[in-house]
């Protein structure tokens, strides 16, 4: 190992250091960092500065109906009860959020502003360690006092690797490549494990699940009709073959289960691996909305190539490589600047030499405790996935989890079988019964499925997992009718119009309907994209009393629906 303290004629202290010390060097230390990853970092920073972007600019609109003061799943109703249960400094631990500064409309939206504006500043290179912090908290507070509405692997997706950002982006106000401070080599690789994870851990649960569709070479037969939010690119998919779904699985199947452990072979296959996991994710986006998820994914692609790899791809970035510093000459200028604060005691350094030299020890030590820590919590998810009974201890899982930056993730497990669309209604007779229009969710038959991902409609999103389960276990169902009842302003937000804006209608209910695709030739005569069933009462009807309480006018005339 090349001296760390080469220049400073101490090469003798280095031999004497020992292993565990070396090791911590290697792999949390900037100027031992991978001076060979510089442009896949600062693309992969500016992809992570958009994907913020996107989440935050779509709770800007939304935030206010989904858990504002007079939203449906208010912030404030959601903090207190952890505050009843986990009275002191505990609820900071079950809710991470700068909500409980306050938990008015204002404050909530403010910090959303606050994180959109960050996001920016982090794609313009500014500051990017300190925007990162910001974005982080801002995301946070919201995921943890946001219950339902927060609940997706997508939201852990970003967390975990904005957390894991806070060590990977270079220090400074304007930083450029940060040539003189690589990515340290533990953060990049917890990066590369959280996109191996996604993939691996996805196909695991598909096969330990037991679901019939993917052994039976079926799951996607009608997988881009029932998913969450289709596409219309996804329609035309979907009447593609069957012999194209069944290879669609088991090309699934072979890319998460075996293709991804390319990125422990050496460059060339890494490098041919960075293409054909770029096509898929493409080809996922196109044909399905599922928000940042898979923006976030495919960014997380872009740490499988190098400098050199990026260099060959325009003249710009070979332009600008040449014209900095190399990258081991950054490095070394690094490691030489550590070495002379490490030795600085032993030289009569100054007392501000001195506590540069404590600084960057104590930020050291911080990087190695919380990277390990979260590959430690990671593995064992991993490893309780793969035997559940493994004797693995779990309170340091445990005790990140509330902070989402260490998750297990398995997209898909099961397949849904059909697609079902809830409706809210209003009514003034209870007798004709008026549609509240959607933005996102598919309504009107002869509208076609929009791509708008990674914009991420939360609460159409959430409608959705309601349609596959009970009413009683998806409250912001009743909740959206309460309010609708009252013409909510924030809450009709969400939706794209008020068919009741010169006053609320006297009744509100949520009907089911059952969706497919048309078929082509359907297409062709009629226009229409879809073509539905009305199943029934999804949720009781309501109507607010003399003593302006809702009441139960009508109850649901069946349960559920999923086979």
């Amino acid at each position: 190992m090349q001296s760390l303290l080469s220049g400073d004629g101490n090469g003798e202290r280095e031999e004497q250091l020992p292993f565990w010390r070396n090791a911590v060097r290697v792999l949390f230390s900037a100027e031992h960092g991978a001076a060979d990853r510089l442009w896949p970092r600062w693309i992969f920073l500016r992809c992570m500065a958009l994907i913020y972007f996107s989440a935050f600019y779509s709770l800007v609109f939304q935030v206010r109906g989904l858990i504002g003061v007079d939203g449906i799943l208010p912030a404030r109703t959601y903090l207190n009860v952890i505050a009843e249960g986990a009275p002191g400094v505990t609820r900071f631990w079950f809710a991470p959020s700068l909500y409980w500064i306050s938990t008015s409309t204002g404050f909530i939206v403010a910090l959303c502003w606050i994180g959109l504006i960050a996001s920016i500043l982090l794609f313009v290179n500014l500051w990017p360690r300190g925007m990162l912090v910001v974005c982080f908290l801002c995301f946070l507070s919201f995921v943890a006092a946001a219950g339902d509405f927060s609940s997706y692997q997508s939201d852990g997706m970003l967390l975990e690797a904005g957390f894991i950002c806070l060590f990977f982006a270079p220090p400074g106000l304007r930083p450029g490549l940060g040539t003189s401070h690589p990515p340290s080599r533990a953060s990049l690789f917890l990066l590369q494990w959280e996109w191996l994870r996604i993939y691996f851990e996805s196909g695991i649960v598909k096969l330990a699940s037991g679901e019939p569709q993917w052994r039976n070479f079926t799951a996607m037969d009608e997988y881009y009709q029932n998913g969450p939010l289709p596409t219309w690119i996804g329609w035309y998919i979907q009447h593609l073959p069957h012999k194209f779904h069944a290879f669609s699985v088991g090309a699934t199947l072979v890319m998460e289960l075996g293709l991804v452990w390319m990125i422990l072979l050496p460059r060339r296959f890494r490098i041919v691996l960075f293409f054909l996991v770029t096509v898929w994710e493409v080809g996922v986006i196109s044909t399905a909305n599922y928000a940042f998820l898979n923006y976030l994914v495919l960014s997380l692609g872009i740490l499988l190539v190098d400098d050199r790899f990026v260099g060959k791809v325009g003249d710009v970035a070979r332009t600008l490589i040449r014209r900095g510093p190399s990258a081991p000459e950054g490095a070394r200028s690094a490691e030489t600047d550590s070495a002379r604060l490490e030795a600085a005691p032993f030289q009569g350094a100054s007392a501000q030499a001195y506590i540069q030299r404590h600084w960057h020890a104590a930020r050291l030590a911080v990087a190695t405790v919380m990277l390990t820590w979260v590959f430690y919590a990671t593995a064992a998810e991993l490893v309780l996935l793969l035997w559940r009974g493994a004797p693995v201890p779990t309170e340091p899982v445990a005790v990140l989890e509330p902070f989402r930056i260490a998750n297990q993730y398995g997209l898909f497990a099961v397949m849904t079988r059909a697609r079902y669309e809830i409706e809210f209604q209003g009514s003034n007779d209870g007798e004709h019964w008026t549609a509240y229009p959607f933005r996102y969710k598919p309504q009107a038959l002869n509208e076609a499925p929009k791509i708008y991902a990674p914009y991420q409609p939360r609460f159409d999103w959430n409608l959705w997992f309601a349609s596959l389960d009970n009413w009683r276990n998806a409250p912001i169902v009743p909740n959206a009718e309460v309010q609708l009842l009252h013409n909510d302003r924030d809450v009709l937000g969400l939706f794209a119009g008020n068919p009741f804006a010169a006053a609320p209608p006297k009744q509100v209910r949520a009907v089911l309907w059952q969706y497919w695709f048309t078929s082509m030739d359907e297409k062709r005569r009629t226009g229409n994209w879809w073509r539905r069933e009305f199943l029934g009462l999804y949720a009781p009807t309501l109507e607010l009393g003399e003593n302006g309480n809702p009441r139960m006018v009508e109850r649901p005339t069946f349960e559920s629906r999923e086979p």
